[in-house]
C-alpha cells in the first residue's frame, strides 16, 4: 500500500501595496523630467528663430527653423566639421595617453617594490587636492619656453601631460583595481619564468580591461567637454575644438547667433552620447568590479 504524500501548503508572498509602486514610479518620472528638461529645451531652441528664442521660453517652437544647423555649420571661415575633427583628435589621443601611462604607473605602484613607493604614491594622491586651474599658469610658461605653444603641433601642450600619467584619479582607480587581483597569479607566472613585464603583459593587462574601459570613457568625455585648457593653449581658429568654437557665436556687439549656437551644441552631444552608449556595458562592469571573486 503506497502512502500518499501531501504537499506542504504554498504560502503566498506578501505583495507590496500597489500605491507604493505607483508613487515610486511617479517620483522616478519626475526626476527624469527634471534631468532631461535642459536637454529637451536645448533641442527645441535649436530649431527656433532668433526672435522666437527671445519671446518663447517654451519647449516646442512655434515656427520650425531647421536652418540653424546649416547656418551654424557654415557660420565661420572654417567649417564646423573642422572643429569636430580637432576635438576628436585631441580626445582620442588623450584616451590612448591616459590608458597607457596610467596603467603603467598603476602597475608600478600596485605590484612593484621600489624605494619610497609609499611616499610617491601619497604625493600622487596629493595632486588630486590641487585645482586644475592652479597648474595652468606654470604649464603654460613651461610649454611656452619650449616653443610648443602656437607652433606647428598646437595640441602638444594638451597631449604631453596625458602621456606622462598626470591624471592621478585614473592612476588611483587602476591601483585599487589591481590590488584586487590575486597575487597568486603573479607567483604562478614567475614559476613559469615570466619577469615583471611578462606578468604585466599576460596577467595584469588582460584582467585590467574594465578599469581601462572606465578610464577611456571618462577621459573621452572630460576632454571633449574641456574648455579652459583648450582656450588657453589654442590660438588659431583652424585649431579650435568644439567647446572653444561654440563661444564664437556670442560676441560683444550683441549680434549673437544663438540659434546656430544651440544647434551646434546639440550636435556636439552626439559623439559623447554615442561613445557612452557603445561602452556603457563595459563602464558598469568597470565600476562594479573590484577584483576577482570565487
Amino acid at each position: 500500500m503506497v502512502a500518499s504524500t501531501v504537499a506542504p501548503p504554498v504560502t503566498a508572498r506578501p505583495q507590496r501595496p500597489r500605491s507604493r509602486s505607483w508613487l515610486r514610479l511617479i517620483v522616478l518620472l519626475a526626476i527624469v523630467a527634471v534631468v532631461l528638461y535642459p536637454l529637451i529645451w536645448m533641442i527645441g531652441t535649436s530649431v527656433k528663430s532668433q526672435e522666437e528664442i527671445v519671446n518663447n521660453i517654451g519647449l516646442l517652437p512655434r515656427q520650425f527653423t531647421p536652418g540653424n544647423y546649416t547656418d551654424g555649420w557654415t557660420n565661420f571661415d572654417v567649417s564646423f566639421g573642422r572643429f569636430f575633427l580637432n576635438s576628436a583628435t585631441v580626445s582620442l589621443l588623450t584616451v590612448v595617453g591616459n590608458a597607457v601611462s596610467c596603467l603603467l604607473a598603476a602597475y608600478a605602484f600596485a605590484r612593484l617594490k621600489f624605494r619610497l613607493r609609499g611616499m610617491w604614491f601619497a604625493v600622487m594622491i596629493g595632486t588630486l587636492l590641487l585645482p586644475g586651474h592652479v597648474l595652468i599658469v606654470p604649464q603654460y610658461i613651461l610649454f611656452r619656453s619650449l616653443g610648443l605653444v602656437g607652433g606647428d603641433w598646437p595640441y602638444l601642450p594638451l597631449l604631453i601631460p596625458q602621456f606622462l600619467a598626470t591624471e592621478a584619479f585614473f592612476v588611483f582607480l587602476m591601483v585599487q583595481f589591481m590590488r584586487g587581483i590575486p597575487r597568486e597569479l603573479d607567483e604562478a607566472a614567475r614559476i613559469d619564468g615570466a619577469n615583471a613585464f611578462g606578468i604585466f603583459r599576460h596577467v595584469i593587462l588582460p584582467l585590467s580591461r574594465p578599469a581601462l574601459v572606465t578610464t577611456a570613457i571618462f577621459s573621452f568625455i572630460w576632454t571633449w567637454n574641456d574648455f579652459f585648457r583648450q582656450l588657453v593653449f589654442l590660438s588659431s581658429l583652424s585649431d579650435y575644438t568644439v567647446p572653444v568654437a561654440l563661444t564664437l557665436f556670442i560676441d560683444s556687439t550683441s549680434q549673437s547667433a544663438v540659434g546656430p549656437m544651440f544647434a551646434m551644441s546639440v550636435l556636439s552631444l552626439l559623439p559623447v552620447f554615442l561613445f557612452f552608449v557603445a561602452f556603457q556595458r563595459m563602464l558598469v562592469e568597470g565600476i562594479n568590479t573590484s577584483g576577482l571573486k570565487g
